[in-house]
């Protein structure tokens, strides 16, 4: 009797993983089927190390799309042997696998070797042969009729030749789907009840430069092997997105690749894109962790990253990895302190977590402490709380003359959060020197508590009505 395929209900996501030997194009289509470039693509093969994942809608269904590391021959404690352990991992959790091979090179040994591994693993194969473009790549596609794994379907990711028979073909095999009946409560309704949406995730994005434990920190949060790690510095090619749940709800954590100075840098190397997608996930994100090997204290590029997050208005929290190797922690914690204290003044008060990553110590304080930087980087401040302060700080100094004349300054409001951004009026407001204004930041900081997050600080001078008949 035939098995039937497991049935889908309660909003899980079917799971369709791509796989095959490397550089046959996973990537690529990978970035097809999600719609929008979110894996690195390049010639070279191994690109793809960590497994990354996607929603992706294919023909009216929702499924999680996995881009796995390519399928090799390698001894399990190598970094090869590692990636292969994780395309296993993936495999092992699909409804649906993608084998791909790539048409033009014809079945190789390796296609052959995984195909048998494939069809031991009981779980549901599409076959593709990629790079079937012209009449040539689909007459090659027919090779891969020897592999067993029945009817290649021939495409072309690079070109988009095929998706759309893909597409059908992935919805046909997947496992079918069994909504949930509504309850009584969302068949009847409420009326003029408001929709109240569920808020987003809170957005994590964990950086740093490379071989600070990113990855291993990233993997005991989860608590498990989910990023490739190991002693060679640089593993991590690109930024892999995951969920994470505590008791205060979900957290969309981002590992990045390590960032380097830009010198090092090879403007044509696979590690330039590497870069570009951190800074575009640090961007994204709404509280950055900046991991910092404690062993070696704080570096001028660890410094780099943190002013490029204070600019791009995101909190921080500085993560001291390694604590366990840090033979004197007093002077450690000490000396960070100072190199922060007077490297970062914009991010006066930033909170600081030491931990060990590879032991798992200390690193339960790590999403608490996030958490409350999240809540500090959202705070408003009551206008009228504001402007008792704002007359308590011009009594205490005056602000100074500009050109002999001297700044009038009426009230502040402010206009928003995430950060804490407010705007200043007066006559000529916006004449006032940058110490003043570190004054005004300085002491909005310490009376309304918004340690360690950046604070925008606005300048609006109120226009003359005489000024242009003059």
């Amino acid at each position: 009797m035939a098995k039937l395929p497991p049935v889908l209900t309660g909003g899980a996501l079917p799971v369709v993983v791509i796989a095959g030997r490397p550089n046959v194009g996973k990537s690529t289509l990978f970035n097809r089927l999600v719609g929008r470039r979110q894996a690195l693509v390049a010639d070279t093969p191994g690109v793809t190390r960590d497994r990354k994942e996607a929603e992706a809608q294919l023909r009216g269904r929702t499924v999680r799309l996995v881009d796995t590391a390519g399928l090799e021959e390698a001894a399990p404690d190598t970094l090869y042997g590692r990636m292969r352990a994780s395309s296993e991992s993936a495999v092992a959790q699909a409804d649906l696998v993608l084998f791909c091979i790539d048409a033009r090179a014809g079945i190789t040994p390796a296609d052959s070797h995984f195909a048998v591994w494939l069809r031991r693993q009981g779980r549901p194969v599409l076959l593709i042969a990629n790079k079937s473009e012209g009449r040539q790549g689909a007459a090659a596609a027919m090779e891969a009729y020897a592999l067993g794994l029945g009817t290649p379907l021939a495409i072309s990711a690079e070109h988009g030749e095929g998706l759309s028979d893909l597409m059908g073909e992935i919805a046909d095999r997947l496992p079918p789907e069994v909504r949930e009946a509504p309850s009584e409560h969302e068949i009847i309704g409420t009326e003029g009840e408001e929709d109240e949406r569920p808020a987003g995730p809170l957005r994590l994005a964990i950086v740093g430069r490379p071989n600070a434990g990113k990855s291993t920190l990233l993997n005991r949060l989860l608590g498990e092997e989910r990023m490739i790690t190991g002693p060679e510095p640089g593993l991590t090619r690109d930024s892999v997105t995951v969920m994470l749940h505590d008791d205060q709800g979900p957290i969309q954590l981002v590992d990045t690749a390590g960032l380097r100075r830009k010198a090092r840098i090879d403007d044509a190397s696979l590690e330039k894109m590497s870069v570009s997608a951190s800074i575009e996930a640090l961007k994204m994100a709404e509280v950055v962790v900046l991991a910092l090997d404690a062993t070696l204290g704080v570096h001028e590029q660890d410094l780099q990253i943190a002013r490029l997050i204070e600019r791009e208005g995101r909190c921080c929290v500085l993560a001291l990895n390694k604590w366990d190797a840090v033979e004197d922690r007093i002077a450690t914690r000490q000396a960070i302190s100072d190199r922060i204290e007077t490297s970062l003044a914009q991010m006066r008060g930033i909170p600081v977590v030491s931990f060990s990553a590879l032991t798992g110590a200390g690193v339960q304080k790590l999403l608490p402490v996030v958490r409350r930087a999240h809540d500090v980087w959202n705070r408003r401040v009551p206008t009228g709380a504001l402007n008792r302060w704002f007359e308590t700080m011009l009594e205490r100094h005056s602000p100074p003359l500009v050109g002999g004349r001297r700044l009038k300054l009426r009230y502040m409001t402010q206009a928003k959060a995430r950060p804490p951004t407010f705007i200043l009026f007066g006559t000529r407001a916006e004449l006032l020197p940058e110490d003043y204004q570190r004054y005004l930041v300085n002491g909005l900081r310490e009376t309304f508590d918004l340690p360690g997050t950046p604070i925008r600080l606005l300048l609006r001078g109120t226009r003359n009505p005489f000024a242009e008949k003059e």
